[in-house]
């Protein structure tokens, strides 16, 4: 086989399926916009289907090693007083303990380096033209580089370039679900290391994470979608966080004041991207991309799973792209959708609206397990 694969972005939805793709002897290109991964990023879950797949690659050893040790969630006042507590291991998967937690920039690292071994890295550029015909895909860069490829796939977030470029305007696809999210290191966490900290006021929550000793805090706030909202614009990101937080916050108020002196954040809306279909000719789309989940999703297990799903069907039929991504589609779909329709429970649960919320959560949080 030698068939030509672009794969625009870096993130855990690229590297994975760069690494099966490779695998299975297809020639594979990664060109991603940044200059050098991102060091920074909120713990996130390798979860249910994805623990197989990580597996599969051989690195779930590297993610044990850089996983977090957190096991409980502490809901606490602005003084820090615990109101009530959560065992993490109601939330585990179908894969149980072979779960794991891992800041996203190590996920996305170690998952990088696995593919290295069979496919190429552009860092510092990114796909500005896509042409198609029935035999391939021409594709120019913003380096200038003008190429052919066999199929080209975008794994490049929730802002798809890839996505604008052949299926339209981000508007058409993004409903915002009437929240923002901020997330930075903190000098320290407020619980020990097997502790996350959460503090919530109606509409707004912060929460703190000792993420294997590099605490990461949160910001999560209810809010109406902010018309033309720039994803780059770190002042106005830190002023919205700032103006949502406005009042008395008690010992969180530290961790407000590390935000707005902050050089970077990732700061962004909670949305759904839908879709009626994550493919056009020779081209398809992965991760959030395609079917963002965004906060409470668990968009990176989904992300490793839809790789995987996706490289198995390319190899299957890599002649015949309709039946490889309409397969992969509709398999992926059937992990995907619940997601998405559960978004609004794990809403409620993490941001309650009222104070009556918050001590009806915080009453539940004592009886699950």
């Amino acid at each position: 086989m030698n068939k030509t694969v672009l794969i625009s972005g870096a993130g855990i939805a690229g590297a994975t399926l760069a690494y099966w793709l490779g695998r299975n002897g297809f020639d594979v290109t990664v060109v991603e916009r940044a200059s050098a991964q991102r060091s920074s990023g909120n713990p996130i879950d390798v979860k249910g289907p994805a623990v197989d797949v990580v597996e599969s690659m051989g690195v779930m050893p590297e993610l044990r090693a850089a996983g977090s040790e957190v096991d409980r969630m502490s809901f606490v006042d602005a003084t820090g007083r615990t109101r009530s507590r959560l065992r993490l291991s109601a939330f585990q998967g179908g894969a149980g303990s072979r779960e794991v937690e891992v800041a996203r920039a190590d996920l996305a690292g170690i998952l990088l380096e696995a593919a290295k071994e069979f496919a190429e890295i552009r860092w510092a550029d990114s796909i500005s033209g896509i042409e198609q015909d029935a035999g391939g895909v021409d594709i120019t860069l913003d380096s200038g580089a003008a190429t052919r490829y066999d199929y080209v796939i975008g794994a490049d977030g929730l802002h798809s370039n890839v996505r604008r470029l052949l299926f339209g305007a981000e508007s058409e696809f993004l409903r915002h679900l009437g929240m923002y999210a901020a997330t930075l290191p903190v000098e320290k966490a407020f619980g020990d290391e097997r502790e996350v900290v959460m503090f919530n006021q109606p509409g707004r929550a912060i929460t703190v994470h000792p993420s294997k000793g590099k605490a990461v805090a949160a910001f999560l706030f209810r809010r109406t979608p902010v018309p033309d909202l720039d994803h780059r614009d770190l002042a106005l990101h830190k002023r919205l966080v700032a103006d949502a937080f406005a009042g008395e916050i008690g010992i969180f108020a530290d961790v407000l004041d590390q935000l707005r002196a902050a050089e970077d954040i990732y700061f962004d809306s909670v949305s759904r991207i839908s879709l009626p279909h994550w493919s056009i000719g020779r081209v398809a789309l992965l991760g959030d991309a395609g079917s963002s989940l965004s906060l409470f999703g668990d968009g990176s297990t989904l992300a490793i799973a839809g790789a995987h799903t996706l490289a198995q069907e390319l190899a299957r039929t890599p002649d015949q792209p309709r039946i490889a991504f309409d397969t992969y589609e509709r398999r992926h779909r059937v992990l995907v959708e619940p997601k998405q329709r559960g978004f609004r429970a794990a809403e409620a649960f993490m941001v309650p609206a009222t104070s009556a919320g918050i001590v009806a959560r915080n009453a539940a949080a004592r009886f699950m397990r």
